[in-house]
């Protein structure tokens, strides 16, 4: 057996995590670095936590399955990148399935998961095909140049995420507004609680309606199935679970869309790949996917036990940084790795997490993705940026990499 290294700390010679994607389109080069030294490093977070990153791609699904690593954002030595984002335990905040462990995580997880059932997610395809549609209708009735994020990449999956709740999309901005703050990882403590506050009365409301008049929603059918199976409510899951769908469900798949569209409009060569075949597409998802990996750090850990990875020896207590981005530009995993090509057909990625805590939403992300490509393209192919990739505002900021912005024209 490899030689367990005690715990060290490993100067990286850069500047604390997060690192900033000077390139939209590829990893900060540390990551590059990292790897090329070995699969486990000692690094200090901007929160002034140390914490160890995972660099190679199996190291990080190894981790990602082994339960003596917690989910749990409580735990104290959990890590968080800066001092905002560490949560604050409010008294009337039930945990939600990110934040659980087994035994209770997989419970949980079973109560919901037949709701984005590839079946369920089909069922759901006619309608979010009209949707696409119908703001696509929009934006060639409109003028030019058009904001893709505000006429397309947000509101399609607002729409159909708050569909799928129940939720009234006259609210979105609310929670748009809300869930941006959250993510925001320059935010003011207060002002992230705050948002949470507003965001978890509003859901406590929309839940208690739904008890009281059911309708066919996920939650209603949600209430329906703990009444029959426990014969009881348990209200504060609900709203739990309604907070991580409504911010999960539309801040994802909408940074993923405006990327995923300025990626395939600068590789005009891979465009055609799925212009001439839609076929294509799906993989074609898979790997823009992979080539952004937007959350990065949603694969934290806290270690439960001592665990060696990598040949390393982690310590109970001890931190961990999952790092999904540089394992998904692993040219140990992946061939030319730094590359977009849409044909690779790589679906052992790590873009929605691995193991229990896998994105328990991705089927629905996947066709969105899919129908929103294949419909963008097939409707304004002469679809091009309405300014250069170097002026558009990416969110440097943000938990979730994205755009704030993409000015197009046709």
């Amino acid at each position: 057996m490899t030689e367990v290294a005690e715990p060290t700390t490993t100067a990286t010679g850069e500047e604390a995590f997060p690192l900033v994607r000077s390139c939209p389109f590829a990893p900060p080069p540390a990551y590059g670095k990292l790897r090329e030294a070995g699969p486990v490093h000692r690094v200090e977070l901007q929160s002034g936590q140390e914490a160890w990153a995972i660099t190679r791609l199996e190291d990080v699904r190894q981790m990602l399955t082994d339960p003596r690593f917690s989910s749990d954002r409580f735990n104290p030595g959990f890590p968080f990148l800066t001092k905002q984002g560490r949560p604050v335990r409010r008294t009337n905040f039930t945990a939600s399935l990110i934040n659980m462990d087994p035994p209770q995580h997989g419970a949980a997880r079973r109560e919901v998961v037949g709701e984005f059932t590839v079946k369920r997610m089909k069922a759901l395809q006619p309608r979010i095909q009209q949707i696409v549609d119908e703001h696509i209708d929009a934006i060639l009735a409109g003028p030019k140049p058009a904001d893709l994020v505000t006429a397309l990449s947000l509101p399609v999956p607002s729409l159909v995420i708050c569909e799928l709740l129940g939720v009234p999309y006259a609210d979105h901005d609310f929670f748009q507004v809300r869930s941006s703050t959250l993510l925001n990882r320059d935010v003011e403590q207060d002002d992230r609680i705050k948002a949470v506050d507003e965001l978890q009365s509003y859901l406590d409301q929309l839940v208690t309606q739904k008890e009281n008049e059911p309708a066919d929603d996920l939650l209603s059918r949600q209430i329906a199935k703990q009444r029959e199976d426990h014969g009881d409510v348990d209200h504060d899951s609900l709203v739990s679970l309604a907070f991580l769908l409504l911010i999960a469900g539309h801040e994802t798949t909408a940074n993923m869309i405006s990327l995923g569209t300025v990626a395939l409009l600068e590789n005009p060569d891979q465009l055609e790949l799925i212009k001439n075949d839609p076929g294509k597409t799906l993989d074609a998802v898979e790997e823009l996917l992979r080539y952004f990996t937007i959350a990065e750090f949603a694969t934290s850990r806290v270690a439960t036990e001592d665990v060696e990875i990598g040949g390393q020896l982690i310590r109970e207590g001890e931190g961990v940084l999952g790092l999904s981005y540089s394992g998904n530009r692993d040219e140990e995993a992946f061939e030319d790795a730094d590359k977009l090509d849409l044909e690779r057909g790589a679906r052992h990625h790590v873009a929605f997490g691995f193991g229990p805590h896998q994105c328990l939403g991705q089927n629905l992300a996947r066709m969105e993705l899919q129908i929103v490509f294949d419909t963008l393209f097939r409707r304004l192919p002469e679809l091009k940026l309405a300014a250069p990739v170097e002026q558009l505002p990416f969110k440097h900021d943000s938990s979730i990499f994205g755009l704030y912005c993409l000015p197009v024209t046709w």
